[in-house]
C-alpha cells in the first residue's frame, strides 16, 4: 500500500492558534483529491493523533484539492513541556500513513 506522502504534493502541519493544530494534505489534482478524501477515515486519523474522534475537525476543500484536519494540541503552545512550538512535526505522522 502506498504512503500518503507518495500520492500527494505535500502534507503540512501548523498551529491554528495556541490550542489547536491543523494538518493540511495538498493533493495537487482532482483525481488525487478524490482518492485521498475517500481513503482517509476521520476516526483513523483521530486515533493516529491520539484524539477522540468527536474532537477531530475535517474539512474537504475540493476547489483547492486539500483535505484539512484540525484537533486540540496536547499542550498549550509555548508551555514549558511544549516540544513543537510551531506545530510542524505533526505532519510526518499522517504523511507516513498507508492508504488502501
Amino acid at each position: 500500500m502506498p504512503r500518503l506522502a507518495d500520492l500527494v504534493v505535500k502534507v503540512r502541519s501548523k498551529n491554528a492558534g495556541p490550542f489547536w493544530v491543523t494538518v493540511d494534505v495538498f493533493c495537487g489534482d482532482a483525481a488525487t483529491f478524490a482518492r485521498v478524501s475517500a481513503a482517509l477515515d476521520t476516526g483513523a486519523v483521530a486515533a493516529l493523533y491520539g484524539q477522540p474522534a468527536q474532537l477531530m475537525k475535517r474539512f474537504d476543500i475540493a476547489e483547492l484539492n486539500v483535505v484539512k484536519f484540525s484537533f486540540p494540541r496536547p499542550l498549550v503552545q509555548g508551555s514549558a513541556e511544549d516540544r513543537d512550538m510551531h506545530g510542524a512535526q505533526w505532519a510526518h505522522l499522517l504523511a507516513e500513513a498507508e492508504l488502501a
